[in-house]
């Protein structure tokens, strides 16, 4: 059959939305480039900390402390610009876009999708810093916020309190949910695939598939990578320092190495069994444990206290929400710019740098949902349950000191976060047992993190691919608890333990810089993608809406019309009838009158014969 003659394929409908057709099947493999920069710069950066760990530590150090007081005013405008992002785009019409097909339903239940994303966004440092903090912002000698120090005992811990909700809770959130929305959108909305470079696609164009996008990877990819092993290093001190209260082991550099690399084989068997069996079954087992520690130390702790503190500290959280947001303490002098920087910027840098693993997390599970569903179980819901957990664990060890008078610090003053939670759990009934549940909680949120970590990096590497390699998956799992262990173990080498993990931190820190100037571009991505979309979406509505309003009134509007011109014509006619019936009398009694002339004297008329008549 010639060219000329053959029939052409059926065209196929294409969406407006999604020009998926339009692009060139997208072959899932081993990125070389991300994945060989990526561990280049890994590997300079622990044989850097291996070999020269106290020059490791002070020169990271220093780098980061010039570049975090240089900008921490713009991480704290940035993030809070997040948080207003994030609430504009629920409540207006992008909101209801739905991420995916407009006929798809959610991967995943709610509750096992909540416990998923809340695994992976706060993990250790919900545990960690549960009870530690709001006691540093209370009595620690440099922890107290500046503006706070004059303050009364009552009034500095209300203000402990705000100030810890300020770090954990709609701002942490927003950050997760400007990366997890943009990615959600690009995969599950347009089809593209998992990874952060696509995110960017509105604004980047043809130039998303070049050594732009390589490199964004290759920025999320270390910055998560060294987030991750910073969020271990907690875990480790945690867990070491929890058996140790126990007297079950010494607290060790040693034992912590071994820590590390037992749960990081956990971590390593969780990944390689994927999202629907190792990373879902320990998520929904995390969440019950930390449902079961806060409701033990809510019933167990001053109940009635607690129940109060939580709706007061709602309430001060939306009271003081502008003010903490914007606080950057400039009239505290150096006081004021060295707290900012060792609290609140290295808060919004750390979620930062933890937000390319958490944000394609959530996007990966978050198929089916509308953007504003999204963000409300993504923004809302988690702020609420931190308010709640941080009330209850902090809240427990303010009123022990307050009311009960027990001091937390040591010698020099501080409080030692590794052992905060374990002191102030020793201060109730079974503190014995909830002390075991509080290990057993930070270990599986410790292998949560790693494998969840381990699934999202290896899906940057390969290109976005949504189920990676199961060899790879192992390798990233496994190279996260390696890093963190080799630090551990060098600091312990060199007399200084924290060398390693204080470097560790800045490094994940410094990558949180250029990353948020993607964020930046992600934010304006997923606003112009869901402008488009949302025009498209009521240019349609409207000619449905035409095209409802000609069928329902055509009918009517026709009938009408009939009526009118049949009843016009039909007076029309009878009128004309009329006159040619009176026009046909009037002629025939004239020519009758003509013809007959005068009637003669008794003779009889004759009658007139009817013209209608035959």
């Amino acid at each position: 059959m010639s060219a000329s003659t053959a029939t052409p394929p059926p065209v196929q409908p294409r969406d407006p939305v999604d020009d998926s057709q339009n692009r060139r099947p997208q072959q899932y493999s081993l990125a070389k480039g991300v994945f060989g920069v990526t561990a280049a710069v890994v590997a300079i950066a622990i044989l850097f900390a291996l070999f020269l760990p106290t020059v490791f530590s002070d020169v990271i150090s220093t780098l980061n402390s010039t570049v975090v007081n240089s900008i921490g005013w713009y991480y704290v405008l940035l993030v809070t610009g997040f948080v207003v992002f994030s609430i504009v785009v629920a409540v207006s019409r992008l909101g209801s876009i739905k991420l995916g097909r407009d006929d798809d339903e959610p991967e995943y239940g709610l509750l096992s999708w909540f416990a998923m994303l809340f695994a992976a966004g706060m993990g250790i440092g919900l545990v960690f810093w549960g009870a530690a903090e709001p006691l540093t912002f209370f009595a620690s000698e440099g922890g107290i916020p500046p503006n706070a120090a004059h303050l009364d005992a009552p009034a500095r811990a209300q203000r402990a309190m705000g100030q810890t909700f300020l770090h954990w809770g709609l701002h942490a959130w927003a950050i997760y949910v400007v990366v997890g929305l943009a990615i959600a959108y690009s995969v599950h909305r347009r089809r593209r695939p998992v990874s952060i470079r696509w995110a960017l696609e509105p604004i980047l164009g043809k130039r998303t598939d070049t050594w732009i996008g390589d490199l964004i990877d290759i920025i999320a990819l270390v910055g998560t990578l060294f987030g991750i092993a910073t969020s271990l290093g907690f875990g480790v001190n945690q867990i070491a320092a929890g058996l140790d209260h126990l007297g079950l082991l010494p607290n060790s550099a040693g034992v912590q190495v071994v820590i590390v690399l037992s749960v990081t084989a956990l971590a390593t068997i969780s990944a390689a069994s994927g999202v629907d069996k190792g990373i879902k079954l320990l998520s929904n087992l995390n969440l019950g444990l930390a449902a079961l520690l806060l409701v033990a130390v809510l019933i167990l702790g001053p109940t009635l206290f607690l129940l109060r503190d939580v709706v007061q500290n709602i309430g001060y959280y939306l009271q003081h929400f502008l003010e903490l947001s914007f606080q950057t303490l400039p009239f505290m002098g150096d006081e004021g710019a060295s707290w900012i920087s060792g609290w609140t910027t290295y808060y919004w840098g750390w979620w930062m740098s933890w937000s390319p693993f958490v944000g394609v997390f959530i996007a990966r599970i978050s198929r089916g949902r509308t953007v504003r569903e999204f963000i409300t179980g993504v923004l809302l819901v988690p702020t609420l349950v931190t308010i709640i957990w941080f009330t209850v664990m902090g809240g427990t060890a303010l009123y022990k000191s307050l009311f009960e008078g027990v001091d937390f610090t040591g010698e020099d003053g501080t409080i030692d976060a590794n052992t905060a939670l374990f002191d102030t759990l020793s201060t109730l009934p079974l503190g014995t047992v909830l002390s075991g549940i509080a290990i057993v909680l930070v270990t599986i949120f410790f292998i949560t993190s790693a494998d969840s970590g381990a699934f999202v990096m290896d899906m940057i590497a390969h290109r976005g691919d949504p189920n990676p390699p199961r060899l790879t998956r192992i390798f990233w799992a496994s190279a996260s608890g390696l890093i963190a262990a080799a630090l551990i173990w060098a600091g312990s080498a060199s007399g200084a333990e924290s060398a390693g993990m204080t470097g560790l931190q800045a490094l994940a820190l410094l990558s949180a810089l250029p990353f948020s100037v993607v964020m930046i571009g992600m934010c304006i991505s997923t606003w112009i993608a869901l402008s488009r979309e949302v025009k498209i979406i009521q240019r349609l509505e409207l000619r449905i809406r035409q095209r409802e309003f000609v069928e329902r009134y055509s009918d009517q509007l026709t009938g009408t019309v009939s009526d009118r011109v049949s009843a016009d014509l039909a007076s029309q006619v009878d009128a004309r009838v009329q006159e040619q019936v009176s026009a046909r009398l009037d002629e025939h009694a004239a020519t009758t009158s003509e013809q007959t002339g005068p009637v003669a004297e008794g003779e009889q008329p004759r009658r007139s014969r009817n013209p209608f008549r035959r």
